[in-house]
């Protein structure tokens, strides 16, 4: 016997069917084919379970007590955030009207109770042709989403993500009063290393210098921005102006302690860090985007001013 290959941990079935006979032949026939199988005896235990775990492919008796078949394809339609679900109406009804009103209500296909095997194997195939490519698209459009926000030399988020995710996060931070804080940091000397060593090597150690970051902040929670040219962005949510200096120094320090072996020695970067942050007491009218950098931008080049490879902080 042929069978189809691994269906069933990628498409599990939920059945819906009053008829306790139908239901169990219907089972049956699905496990043997080699699907996932959950079978309930109407609509609004369908419905119930369908929100505790999704199931891409559900085939619906119409006639149900409780929650018919449609009702139960137009409360599936109405939640997409899961993902696409192909529904199959079972009907005993085999006017045109009749099924319109299915296919209207939100169905995909329609089977004739009592339904043909080999045909319902063939109709849930076909379905499944229509999911998989829908999870193609929306891999392929995940895919374009990440590239669209990421910075293509460093691999960290570029300035784009950068101006639509910061107002979130201080919006987020005026709502809950929670602080927020700012690093604002520039690799020093950057231009000269360009010049004397080429400009392979100014890229590999900007990819150096993200990779040093991105190990030293929270994954979860912080996030790090190409800001332009040499500088970067790190946002530090749940972190008030102390912890965030602290954070700065830190990373000033590891950084000057790293590496980086170029045409048989041994280059030391340095970067410089401006810091700022907001708290419930903060203004109003400095809880921008452009406030906050801003100050950072000025504590940064105060650093540089006074050295380099130094923290220098100011709040808002």
């Amino acid at each position: 016997m042929n069978k189809m290959k691994e269906p069933s941990p990628h498409f599990p079935i939920l059945i819906a069917e009053d008829n306790p006979v139908s239901r169990k032949l219907l089972e049956k026939t699905l496990l043997k084919a080699g699907y996932e199988v959950t079978s309930v005896e109407n609509g609004r235990k369908a419905l119930e379970l369908f929100n505790k775990k999704f199931f891409p492919i559900v085939l619906t008796d119409w006639m149900m007590p409780e929650m018919s078949g449609l009702e139960l394809c137009r409360a599936i339609r109405k939640d997409t955030s899961k993902g696409y679900v192909f529904i199959v109406l079972l009907t005993a009804k085999d006017s045109k009207d009749d099924i319109v009103s299915g296919l209207e209500a939100g169905a995909d296909d329609y089977l004739t109770k009592p339904p043909n095997h080999s045909e319902m194997i063939a109709r849930i195939k076909t379905g499944i042709r229509i999911l998989e490519l829908e999870r193609s698209l929306k891999r392929a459009n995940e895919e374009i989403r990440v590239l669209s926000i990421t910075d293509p030399l460093t691999g960290c988020y570029n300035r784009g993500y950068m101006t639509e995710r910061l107002p979130q996060e201080i919006k987020r931070a005026k709502r809950y009063r929670r602080p927020l804080s700012l690093l604002l940091c520039d690799i020093d000397h950057f231009k000269e290393l360009n010049d004397t060593y080429g400009h392979q090597v100014g890229d590999r150690i900007l990819k150096k210098f993200v990779q040093w970051i991105k190990k030293s902040i929270r994954s979860d929670v912080d996030w790090l921005a190409r800001y332009g040219g040499e500088e970067f962005l790190i946002v530090l949510p749940e972190t008030d102006f102390n912890g965030a200096y602290i954070m700065a120094e830190r990373l000033r320090s590891a950084i000057a302690q790293r590496v980086i072996n170029v045409q048989e020695r041994g280059i030391h970067v340095t970067a410089s860090f401006g810091v700022t942050g907001l708290d419930p007491a903060t203004p109003n009218d400095k809880l921008s985007p452009e406030a906050m950098i801003t100050q950072a931008d000025k504590c940064l080049y105060q650093a540089k001013q006074e050295g380099r490879n130094r923290v220098e902080a100011g709040k808002l």
